[in-house]
């Protein structure tokens, strides 16, 4: 009944993705998520890979994930993005989540990065507690940006 906590491979993205559906319908978004098995299973384990994972197994089932990257700040180099850390609801509570976040903290710390980065709904509570536990900085000083596909391509054309 312990929780283990491994590399992800590409046979575990079935079940990523199931967590990652799981959380969109937590997080209100449920419309939202438009990745595929098979973009996800290149993205991460494809021939130019762009992100790591992090599986908890619990009794040989996938419980939860941590989905992070490596990005590049101008001012601190090299830093790693926590882009998901995802535990099922059922399985909350039993530890598998602060396995996945500490071992990405030591993952961080043997890579020497300038930042761990990752971003927290104002209104999830638990989670925000959570990071509060680490002495985690909730800045509230930057704003979030983007641009989802349709505005990408829509401006691009009037671009030419």
């Amino acid at each position: 009944m312990s929780v283990t906590i491994r590399k992800g491979k590409k046979e575990d993205c079935k079940a990523a993705l199931e967590l990652i559906h799981e959380l969109a319908v937590y997080e209100k978004a449920a419309d939202q998520v438009e990745i595929s098995l098979e973009e996800l299973e290149a993205d991460g384990f494809g021939m130019n890979a762009i992100y790591d994972l992090l599986v908890a197994e619990k009794d040989g089932k996938i419980i939860g994930i941590a989905l992070y990257y490596m990005k590049y700040s101008t001012w601190k180099g090299k830093c790693i993005y926590l882009e998901d850390l995802i535990v099922t609801e059922q399985e909350r509570g039993v530890g598998a989540g602060k396995m996945l976040f500490e071992e990405l903290i030591k993952i961080a710390a043997d890579l020497n990065v300038g930042r761990m980065e990752w971003q927290v709904l104002d209104w999830n509570e638990p989670a925000i507690g959570f990071y509060k536990k680490y002495d985690a900085e909730l800045d509230g000083e930057w704003f979030n940006a983007k641009f989802r596909r349709e505005q990408l391509q829509e401006i691009a054309k009037k671009l030419g």
